[in-house]
């Protein structure tokens, strides 16, 4: 028996569905990562001493929340949903700058204000790449075909 598939059953590549799987795969890594990232907040030793002895903190505290923010507006959708995440995301960081005080690291204001301007600028560029996609029609929420 042959099996003979028609053309419409076979899913064609094209950049909108390339770009509506990667939305997928960022909306599943927005978890992992952030538990990444608390982890390297509140944990000592090991990697974190590592990175905090050879890089700047406030570089470290900047690019995570950066990156946080970005996957989060791209797997929010909406303006509104991407704006309460980014602002989840500045309430995060101060939480998390408190409990480092009871962990026996130190708790210091300015790791809270690179968190938030972390996360102005990867709402910024996530909602910028977004707004380029979307005005070219190559990012919608359409269903597939």
């Amino acid at each position: 028996m042959v099996l003979a598939l028609a053309p419409r059953d076979i899913r064609r590549v094209t950049f909108r569905n390339v770009l509506r799987l990667a939305r997928q795969i960022d909306t599943w890594l927005v978890a992992p990562a952030l538990l990444v990232v608390i982890y390297g907040e509140l944990a000592h030793g090991g990697v974190v001493d590592v990175l905090s002895r050879n890089v700047w903190d406030k570089a470290l505290h900047f690019t995570a929340y950066c990156g946080l923010c970005f996957m989060t507006t791209i797997a929010a959708r909406t303006y509104r949903s991407a704006l309460w995440c980014a602002l989840g995301l500045v309430a995060l960081g101060g939480v998390l700058e408190i409990v480092q005080g009871f962990t026996g690291r130190d708790c210091d204001i300015y790791d809270e204000l690179a968190n938030t301007i972390g996360v102005a600028a990867g709402f910024a560029v996530a909602w910028f790449v977004s707004a380029a996609l979307s005005a070219g029609k190559l990012v919608g929420d359409t269903k597939p075909d």
